[in-house]
């Protein structure tokens, strides 16, 4: 009997967490579905885009991982071997589009620390360091821009002539589904992980003493997490410019964070969907009209996602055969 209890509340789990991650996605569905006759003609504009400034959005691309690799060094004390750990950031980049909310990355980052001799409290800290590091940077960076550019982005676009997302019920229901399931998500969270996150909290508090005698590890943290959302943003920015938006580089830079950072609530696979959304509003606000604010967030998509998937799956099979993982 108490087995099939035990079964019965995993499954509820399970749905639980399958909800959450389909009602982004059904939001985004619901607006795509009336704005599809817009997306075409975003699809055949990105086409006709920029080579040059598409390249530069590739490499852009690329940094994100070495940032990625650089924060993660800092936040570990021992020496990571810097070419599999590159690879291992290439990877984890591709499972977190398949899991929600960085659960893929910070798996296949968890084993490959883990594989470098740490204990499975001390990984977790590290990720749990690296992740408070890259959340404060990205903030850092936001409330810089705004404070540089405060009149980057103008609300009144989306409620003016620019297109506006349907209000639509359904669309509310799914909204306000969304935030209940997550406060059920993280009222269960929280119950069960109390104990193990106190052992988590220790360990960051030893490894952050240790790791504050390091300079060198200080500044690969800081550096990588302030250099990662920095290098997303310059892909925006070239992805904009390629498009040919008359998007202004601090409307594109203040729309990327700010976009960023409120998709950052929603547990989507790599903030698909999410990310979408408050990425073309924003790009709406700051002086794109609905096409190239698609067109553009299509084209940060092609670069960051969809063109990686493949060789990154690869990579993670690789890694993992070669007992890196």
């Amino acid at each position: 009997m108490s087995i099939a209890r035990n079964e019965g509340a995993g499954w509820q789990r399970t749905s639980l967490r399958s909800t959450m991650m389909l009602l982004p996605v059904a939001a985004v569905a619901l607006v795509v579905t009336s704005k599809w006759t817009m997306i075409n003609s975003s699809a055949g504009r990105l086409g006709n885009a920029d080579t040059g400034w598409l390249a530069v959005a590739c490499l852009a691309a690329f940094l994100t991982w070495v940032a990625s690799a650089t924060a993660q060094q800092g936040a570990v004390v021992e020496r990571l071997p810097p070419g599999v750990l590159l690879a291992t950031q290439f990877a984890a980049s591709a499972a977190n589009h398949v899991l929600p909310a960085g659960v893929g990355g910070n798996a296949v980052n968890l084993r490959f620390l883990m594989r470098r001799g740490l204990t499975p409290t001390r990984a977790l800290a590290a990720l749990a360091v690296r992740a408070c590091a890259a959340v404060a940077g990205r903030i850092t960076l936001l409330l810089t821009v705004l404070a540089l550019f405060p009149g980057a982005l103008h609300l009144h676009r989306l409620t003016g002539g620019a297109p506006r997302l349907p209000v639509h019920p359904l669309l509310i229901c799914l909204v306000a589904a969304l935030v209940l399931a997550a406060a059920l998500v993280l009222t269960r969270c929280v119950r069960r992980l109390r104990d193990r996150v106190r052992d988590v909290f220790g360990s960051v508090v030893r490894d952050l003493r240790v790791l504050h005698h390091n300079r060198a590890r200080v500044a690969a943290l800081w550096g990588g997490s302030l250099a990662f959302p920095a290098m997303h943003t310059a892909v925006v920015v070239a992805v904009v410019r390629a498009v040919h938006a008359p998007v202004p580089v601090s409307g594109a830079v203040v729309a990327y964070l700010f976009a960023s950072t409120a998709a950052g609530w929603m547990p989507t696979p790599a903030g698909l969907g999410s990310l979408d959304a408050a990425l073309a509003l924003a790009l709406i606000s700051a002086g794109a009209s609905g096409v190239t604010a698609t067109s553009a967030v299509l084209g940060y998509r092609l670069v960051t996602t969809w063109l990686p998937l493949v060789p990154g799956v690869l990579v993670l099979a690789l890694l993992v055969r070669r007992g890196e993982l």
